[in-house]
């Protein structure tokens, strides 16, 4: 099991490439389900977990890995299924999210799959548990599901989007209000916090849920004319997302002379480390972890100094 995440460093060359890797396992049942590698630390068999009194329904308990202490989350009744009874023999996912580390205690891990982008799809609408997924994709004619992990934990652990006062009467600031921004973005949590905080700046949103959607909404506003530099006071997107992912969207601006000169954040809840790096690799002029609305505002105003 620990070799399944081996050459990591391989796989970075992926991004740009509008490609991505995910790692598959099932819960209760034969369905699969996945997420991105890059989210993921190691997958091990359970240490020895530890209960803790009055924890959210989902939360199995607490392991000691290393000398941290991380929190068990029951992936299957995270998403309204049944729920997975922890033994010596059970896995574990170890992620990182939004610079926060967790275990997800899953029915088994069954192999990494490299695809392109443009294979993974938003997933359909409906009830039942398609609320926890942010895209489907096909291996081998089997449906696997890709589970919008911010959406799980963000019912766990709920986020703020509250800008601390301070902030929020900067004075400059003031000159955001009626200004354009554009959010991509296919999580409708990542979306939701950076409405509610963005809203508190006075500043008209547009939303596209992948980076195909806001591609072409850029290229039809510079078709009927408009100067993208002025319309838009910036760029706010997503890292991985369905049909094209934001290195993709970031590249594809940078070589059209209309779009290039876009101020385009890199808004992801992967690891700082390894997206700064990614910043540089594709022309991104910032980057922000998720869930973060003071340093969120801070972007703003370091591209609003810009124009001052």
């Amino acid at each position: 099991m620990a070799g399944i995440l081996d050459s990591v460093d391989q796989r970075t060359q992926l991004v740009g490439e509008n490609r991505l890797e995910i790692l598959m396992f099932r819960l209760n049942g034969r369905q699969l389900f996945a997420i991105n590698v890059f989210k993921v630390q190691e997958v091990l068999h359970m240490p020895k977990l530890t209960l803790m009194p009055n924890r959210h329904r989902c939360v199995c308990g607490v392991v000691n890995l290393r000398g941290k202490t991380l929190p068990v989350i029951d992936l299957s009744q995270a998403i309204g299924m049944r729920p997975i009874v922890p033994t010596e023999q059970s896995t574990i996912i170890v992620t990182e999210y939004n610079r926060s580390i967790q275990a997800f205690l899953v029915g088994g891990v069954e192999r990494i799959i490299n695809l392109n982008w443009e294979a993974v799809l938003p997933p359909p609408g409906g009830a039942g548990r398609q609320h926890y997924l942010t895209a489907i994709t096909k291996v081998e004619e089997q449906l696997v599901e890709i589970i919008d992990v911010e959406m799980v934990l963000a019912e766990i652990v709920p986020y703020s989007a509250k800008i601390s006062s301070d902030r929020l009467n900067d004075p400059l600031l003031h000159k955001a209000r009626g200004r354009e921004v554009l959010l991509v973005d296919d999580s409708s949590v990542a979306l939701s916090q950076l409405r509610e905080t963005l809203g508190q700046l006075g500043v008209k949103m547009h939303v596209a849920s992948d980076g195909l959607k806001a591609l072409n909404m850029l290229k039809a506003w510079a078709d009927a004319g408009e100067v993208l530099t002025d319309k838009l006071l910036m760029v706010f997107t997503d890292a991985e997302m369905p049909e094209m992912d934001g290195y993709r969207l970031t590249t594809e601006i940078r070589q059209d002379p209309r779009l290039a000169g876009l101020y385009i954040v890199l808004h992801t809840s992967l690891s700082g480390s390894f997206n700064d790096a990614m910043v540089k690799k594709v022309g991104c002029d910032n980057f922000l972890s998720k869930f973060q609305p003071d340093k969120l505002v801070d972007v703003v105003r370091q591209r609003l100094e810009q124009d001052a």
